[in-house]
């Protein structure tokens, strides 16, 4: 038996938290700005994923008005940061409701990197720094979504595996429901079924 929730029928709050518990595991965007006014902002957004491959951009969503969206809008910079495992209580501390006059960096003690080809500085703890120039935005009801062309990738060679970041050197973070976290647990792998191997039919293994 299921339960059956209309989005008319309850409130924006309930369908937002709903969604939240059920669109899991989410890659965190940990987006690093500035404002007009040069003061630093840094702030996680749970809604985030990549928009496209050629030319390369990522996109997120504030939910909201947020710093993040005042910032990237006024400069059309912004950096991508990799959430990971170590930096967990400085990812949630960076969302915090500060006052726009006050700098994330500075309040939860991450330091700054220059990036390559923005203004906007990178999170020197985080493993991998993706620059990105503004591309679009597109209002949808409450929320933004925010597309940034990629620029720049800087990775950090500890979490390379040859030419590729490997998952247990990266440790991600993502977010589920409520004020739930997740690391990345077990790793499965499978290769996709190419049609000219398809037996013609599809049998789930017997466990």
């Amino acid at each position: 038996m299921r339960v059956d929730f209309e989005p008319g029928d309850v409130s924006a709050r309930e369908i937002y938290a709903l969604l939240n518990s059920v669109v899991v595991p989410r890659p965190i965007a940990w987006v690093s700005s500035v404002s007009a006014d040069g003061v630093l902002n840094l702030a996680p957004h749970s809604f985030f994923t990549v928009a496209c491959v050629r030319p390369p951009m990522v996109q997120f969503t504030s939910v909201g008005r947020k710093d993040s969206l005042n910032n990237v809008e006024a400069t059309g910079e912004f950096v991508v940061n990799f959430a990971a495992e170590p930096l967990f209580e400085q990812i949630n501390a960076s969302a915090t409701d500060f006052p726009p006059e006050v700098s994330e960096f500075a309040a939860v003690g991450l330091t700054t990197e220059p990036s390559a080809t923005v203004a906007v500085p990178r999170v020197a703890e985080s493993p991998v720094a993706i620059e990105c120039t503004l591309h679009t935005t597109l209002e949808l009801g409450d929320c933004t979504v925010v597309i940034g062309q990629v620029r720049h990738i800087a990775v950090d060679a500890a979490v390379l595996d040859g030419s590729h970041p490997e998952v247990t050197r990266l440790r991600p973070l993502a977010r589920l429901g409520k004020d739930e976290w997740s690391t990345i647990g077990e790793i499965r792998s499978i290769t996709r079924i190419k049609n000219t191997d398809w037996p013609g039919h599809y049998t789930p293994p017997q466990n």
